[in-house]
């Protein structure tokens, strides 16, 4: 997912539930969905983010010389910028691009 160029919002949205358990019949449901895939979401951006973090890391030793790096302050900046997981997540599921299945029903 290119979390990156989503049209999810920055923003908090109140969001109409009926909209939210069309696809499940249940709530309880979409809402467990949405919150396992922003899990993922999220772990793919640590990921991203410490990966882009560590091209910059210089390693000292010493507590007395602190040095501030601008490339990793700019990329900290755009990171905080992007919508949280939870807001990715549920974006994705009302567009329709959370695959899901439960094992329970489909015996």
């Amino acid at each position: 997912m290119d979390y990156k160029k989503s049209k999810a919002p920055v923003d908090t949205v109140t969001r109409n539930i009926m909209d939210l358990c069309q696809e499940t019949g249940n709530i309880y449901e979409s809402v467990a969905i949405i919150s396992k895939r922003a899990n993922q979401i999220s772990v793919e951006i640590k990921q991203d983010l410490s990966k882009k973090l560590q091209e910059f890391a210089s390693y000292n030793d010493t507590l007395e010389e602190v040095f501030e790096n601008r490339e990793q302050i700019e990329i900290s900046r755009y990171y905080e910028k992007l919508p949280k997981a939870t807001l990715l997540a549920t974006q994705e599921f009302i567009e329709g691009n959370v695959f899901w299945r439960d094992p329970s029903k489909e015996q």
